[in-house]
């Protein structure tokens, strides 16, 4: 299936990659008489204003695992794929109030650096080379898979000319520039990202509703598969071992999310560089509340397009077009772009753009990490100690693109999976749970030491793969258990850091570790707008979940 694209259509596309690749290079240029340095590269020179901290998580955040993947999991499932994001606005305010003062007063420029200093070299490096593999095997090469996935239902393009083209978008101004121009095209990305989104949203519920208008449209879907918005699914729901229930809101969703939010490099750099910890908290208290409605923008359409596939009446009235390349339960990830054929002339530019934004914004930011990891923890430490600032960053630049390189050979190979978002989340919480446990312990346990912390991460990989096999044939011996990949990750997390406590507490006898950090309450004091704005965020979450329950 490919959408007509017309000249209003290329017009609005092409105008908004020549604004993203001319406001990156007009930020990456090197300032009169000063050479870009390791902070300006990595930090963006600590510079960042809270709106565009804000902006960039969002953008860093999401993109086509959410566009894509999270409406493939809204059309196979249902809104309760939306604790993903309602959780995380907790989370973030979580983050923001107990993880960033310690971050920040420690004057770091990557987590594993964080490591380091709490615990050992060894460590670093060991965790260094996880996110390393994690960034490029799964992430980058996901979202490059699932942007040419869109390209090619949308426009016909092969995906490997796709891939190519994704990943050339993301290295013109993000090789060069570094976060600062990574942080400052997100601030123009996530515009077109929620507008697209919006029109998107607003394309499906006016279809489905007859040309009645959104809230009727959101009448007709809730009254046409109201379990679709049971936000705590029963055991007898098909899709429990995705999403179990109550487990959801009280375990390894945590894992996912606080590992996420609070120790993901490509996430959490745009917080270190902040101008200070106020406009850093003010900036994560932003993104908290756009997590609120981006349900809205990337589940909602999924859910409605699956009222349209399966409502006979509607389908006809899309005409020869709306037969193609359907949607179902099984290639649910084609429920997304599927919508966009359906959008006027403008509009589908408009959206192709957005699709376009929370690709490329999210590839920019995991090139960026992943070249910082590689350059400051990896090749600093272990080849040339002592390397020039301008070293430094032309190492940085030449990480980046192996990463992209590899990271697009890779992509086009995970053909064949469905919802994709699943896939990351299962795939990513192996090796989550473990760092999870090690960050806990090492930041408010002052017992926990270097060598259990070593013993734990690497054991947490062996728990997760015990968990992980029983599903594929092996949960009919009574030596292994069939739980969903959410408690995995809950019982691979509790299990990491009972091993971590138990070996800490024989080491030194039940005495603080050395290099044990002293927290004051001092350190944890927010500003009023921070913490009026954290409760009324909490306030919402607890009414959307009120409302959706079950």
């Amino acid at each position: 299936m490919t959408t007509a694209f017309e000249f209003w259509d290329y017009f609005i596309f092409t105008a908004y990659a020549v604004l993203i690749l001319g406001v990156g290079l007009w930020v990456s240029r090197d300032k009169k008489g000063h050479q870009k340095n390791a902070e300006d590269y990595f930090l963006a020179s600590k510079s960042l204003p809270w709106w565009a901290i804000g902006a960039s998580l969002i953008a860093a955040n999401i993109s086509a695992e959410q566009f894509i993947g999270m409406s493939g999991s809204g059309f196979a499932l249902g809104l309760a794929i939306a604790s993903y994001e309602w959780m995380a606005a907790l989370t973030l305010i979580i983050v923001g109030k107990y993880f960033l003062p310690i971050f920040i007063e420690k004057g770091l420029y990557t987590i594993p650096e964080f490591v380091e200093k709490r615990f050992s070299t060894n460590l670093k490096t060991i965790l260094a080379v996880f996110w390393i593999a994690l960034y490029v095997f799964v992430n980058l090469a996901s979202v490059l898979y699932l942007g040419s996935l869109a390209l090619e239902t949308i426009m016909g393009i092969p995906m490997v000319y796709g891939v190519i083209g994704l990943a050339l978008f993301a290295a013109a101004y993000s090789l060069y520039g570094g976060l600062s121009a990574v942080a400052w095209t997100d601030v123009i990305q996530v515009v077109f990202l929620v507008l697209g989104g919006l029109v998107t949203t607003y394309l499906a519920l006016n279809t489905v509703s007859g040309g009645e208008g959104v809230i009727e449209g959101v009448k007709v879907v809730y009254n046409a598969v109201p379990d679709k918005f049971a936000m705590i699914l029963d055991k007898s729901n098909p899709q429990y071992k995705n999403l179990p229930g109550i487990g959801v809101l009280v375990g390894g969703l945590w894992v996912a999310n606080l590992y996420y939010w609070g120790f993901n490099q490509y996430i959490i750099q745009r917080t270190l560089a902040a101008k200070s910890l106020k406009e850093s908290q003010k900036g994560i208290l932003m993104a908290a509340v756009l997590k609120l409605i981006i349900p809205v923008i990337v589940v909602l359409p999924g859910i409605a397009a699956y009222v349209m596939v399966n409502d006979p009446e509607i389908l006809a009235s899309l005409g020869e077009a709306g037969l193609k390349n359907l949607p179902s339960l099984d290639q649910a990830d084609k429920a997304y772009p599927w919508l966009l054929q359906f959008l006027p002339t403008g509009l589908k530019g408009v959206a192709f753009a957005a699709l376009a934004a929370a690709i490329v914004s999210s590839l920019a930011s995991m090139l960026n990490s992943t070249s910082t990891i590689f350059t400051m923890d990896i090749y600093k430490q272990y080849i040339d100690k002592n390397a020039s600032d301008k070293k430094t960053v032309n190492v940085g630049r030449i990480s980046a693109a192996v990463a992209l390189i590899i990271a697009s050979i890779m992509a086009p190979l995970l053909g064949g999976i469905d919802q994709a978002f699943q896939f990351i989340q299962e795939y990513t919480g192996i090796v989550s749970p473990g760092i999870l446990g090690v960050f806990l312990l090492g930041l408010f346990w002052k017992k926990t030491t270097n060598k259990a912390a070593i013993i734990g991460a690497l054991v947490s990989i062996p728990i997760a793969m015990y968990f992980k096999v029983a599903p594929n044939g092996w949960s009919t011996s009574a030596l292994f258990v069939d739980v969903p990949f959410m408690d995995q990750m809950g019982y691979t997390t509790l299990l990491t850091m009972l091993v971590i406590a138990i070996l800490s507490y024989m080491q030194n006898n039940g005495k603080d570790d050395e290099k044990g950090i002293n927290l004051s309450g001092d350190l944890f004091k927010t500003s009023s707008l921070f913490t009026i704005g954290s409760f009324a965020v909490m306030i919402v979450l607890v009414a959307l979940y009120a409302m959706f329950w079950n």
